[in-house]
């Protein structure tokens, strides 16, 4: 007891030596699970209320640990840096349980009864995550995705060329171009959602391994917490950390599809392009050549994505191979977490202004739609609604585009007797159904480029992105909500 009141440790009774200044410093977690305190003071009135339901506590004892708990939320509203920089505490169980015993004497040493710090920790990562991800959703990822709808509305018939093998193929709408994206954005919502699901069970109660050593309702934690159940075992719930890696590899996704739309706009931001004029609040300029305007934003959002991964990766080595159930490796696996959170976060913030910024320079996107041949396929189309198979129709419009290549000219400026040495099937009605808008419009198929189909397309997928903030908007933590993810 001397060695425990002497060292201020969670754990001192069993030793005679103090602990190398050093290695007390090195071992440390508090200097970055300071962020979890929020998901710690839930947790633990969670717990607080299964100890009262066991007999361990009383209806006044818990009352009064709860309040002490909120008092202590309230205390550090806003100070995060000194619960980081507190000297004694080893971890922020160790800050809240130190806290929790100024406030209300020894009492304050029950909380810990029946519990351990390794299924507390499981507990606080899960809630942590689950906020970041419901903040992720509804702040960041809708909010990305209104701003891609809102450009993608005022685009309207603002065509463009699509590339593949970053040459022109064909043209279409700048919307559909945008919609691209809104796709990708929703189904990382769907990753980040299949995460939550797996995520969604309540560790409180799994005790350091084998199970609490109280008859502790487990329910009673997982119903206050907002977890549909508890845990189904405890080696595996104290040492579960796949939905860290999980997480990590979807916020991955997130970062990857950021830095193709990134990387999209700082190509068509060049002169060479010429598509995009990148707005001035979110560009810096050359400190040695006066003329720059450099697309810093997209540039290292496209550098991010290599910080991100590196996280999921480094979890991934640091998971591998490890015994069940709890070993200290696993808290290696905190600050991957709150550095690629806080990384995301900001990007996607950054992204959604940016892009509410960008104006589009749509005669120079319809210009080079009506140059290169971007037709082709239209008029190969063209062919086959006359009866050619698609194949033949293929070579006579080859043939057709390396003889208007070598007299200089489109498809449209060949007169109907040059086409019709290439075929017969070649008609008046030919040049109207190579025009920008007929390419454009014989993209008639769900999910197409077709003009009635994207403005139809915009319409669902707006529906989409409400029903998404809808949604979250309305999920409820149950106690105090955790802080900003990426604080």
């Amino acid at each position: 007891m001397a060695n425990e009141q002497q060292s201020g440790k969670m754990w001192s009774g069993r030793f005679r030596a103090a602990t190398d200044p050093f290695f007390d410093l090195w071992q440390r977690s508090l200097p970055f699970d300071y962020r979890l305190l929020d998901a710690e003071l839930t947790a633990s009135r969670a717990h607080a209320l299964a100890l009262q339901a066991a007999g361990i506590l009383t209806e006044d004892e818990c009352a009064r640990i709860a309040d002490a708990l909120c008092a202590i939320g309230e205390q550090y509203t806003g100070k995060r840096e000194q619960v980081r920089d507190d000297a004694q505490a080893e971890d922020i169980h160790h800050f809240v349980e130190q806290r929790l015993v100024e406030t209300i004497g020894e009492l304050g040493l029950k909380l810990h009864t029946g519990r351990s710090r390794n299924e507390q920790i499981a507990t606080d990562l899960r809630l942590y995550i689950r906020f970041s991800i419901r903040r992720l959703i509804l702040g960041h990822l809708a909010a990305w995705a209104q701003q891609l709808l809102e450009r993608a509305r005022a685009a309207g018939d603002a065509v463009m060329p699509a590339y593949t093998h970053l040459q022109r193929a064909e043209p279409v709408l700048v919307a559909h171009w945008l919609l691209a994206y809104v796709e990708m954005l929703l189904r990382d919502v769907s990753r980040l959602e299949d995460c939550w699901e797996r995520l969604d069970f309540c560790p409180l109660g799994s005790g350091a391994v084998a199970g609490a050593t109280l008859p502790l309702d487990r329910t009673i934690a997982a119903r206050e917490l907002n977890f549909p159940a508890p845990t189904a075992n405890s080696m595996d719930a104290t040492s579960d950390r796949d939905f860290v890696l999980e997480y990590l590899q979807a916020l991955t996704l997130v970062a990857l599809h950021a830095s193709r739309f990134a990387e999209e706009i700082t190509l068509f931001a060049t002169a060479e392009f010429g598509f995009v004029d990148l707005p001035e609040p979110f560009s810096t300029g050359s400190s040695a050549m006066p003329q720059k305007k450099n697309p810093d934003l997209t540039e290292l959002v496209r550098g991010k994505v290599g910080r991100i991964h590196g996280a999921a990766e480094g979890v991934t080595l640091l998971l591998k191979g490890l015994p069940l159930a709890y070993n200290k490796d696993m808290q290696e696996t905190q600050e991957p977490v709150f550095t690629a959170t806080a990384q995301v976060h900001e990007m996607l913030y950054l992204l959604a202004a940016f892009t509410r910024a960008l104006r589009f320079r749509t005669d120079r996107m319809r210009a080079a739609c009506e140059t290169g041949f971007l037709n082709a396929m239209a008029a190969a189309t063209y062919l086959v609604h006359k009866g050619v198979p698609f194949r033949t129709a293929h070579e006579k419009i080859g043939n057709a585009v390396r003889y208007a290549l070598d007299k200089g000219a489109e498809l449209n400026g060949l007169t109907l007797d040059e086409l019709r040495q290439f075929g017969a099937e070649f008609g008046e009605d030919f040049y109207e159904a190579i025009s920008l808008n007929a390419t454009l419009d014989c993209h008639d198929v769900i999910g197409g480029t077709a003009r009635h189909r994207v403005k139809a397309a915009l319409e669902e997928t707006q529906k989409r992105v409400e029903s998404l903030i809808e949604c979250y908007g309305a999920v409820s933590f149950g106690g105090a909500e955790v802080a900003h993810a990426g604080a």
